[in-house]
């Protein structure tokens, strides 16, 4: 899939699709929740680059899966640079 959000550096976008970016957030079937945004926003100040994935179940639908994954993006101020099945990266905006 193309990236969501065009204004990234290609060097992260690459980074984003490489298979070898291992997923560091799980989102269950709780959903989107405080302590997810919460999580997202830590590691985001750590790393830079996060990866989640949505339980199988969870989202129903790609258009409904990108809105969760953009309004997540939007709870934590970073950008959504991928997003390709139930797996999403964000990118804090900084290298």
């Amino acid at each position: 899939m193309l990236p969501i959000s065009g204004d990234a550096p290609k060097a992260i976008i690459r980074q984003a699709k490489d298979r070898s970016l291992a997923v560091t957030i799980r989102i269950g079937k709780e959903g989107i929740t405080d302590s997810v945004v919460s999580e997202l926003s830590d590691q985001l100040g750590k790393r830079g680059l996060v990866k989640a994935k949505a339980n199988r179940g969870m989202l129903n639908g790609s258009s409904e899966r990108l809105e969760a994954f953009a309004a997540l993006a939007d709870a934590t101020g970073s950008k959504l640079i991928h997003s390709r099945g139930n797996t999403a990266v964000f990118w804090s905006g900084s290298s």
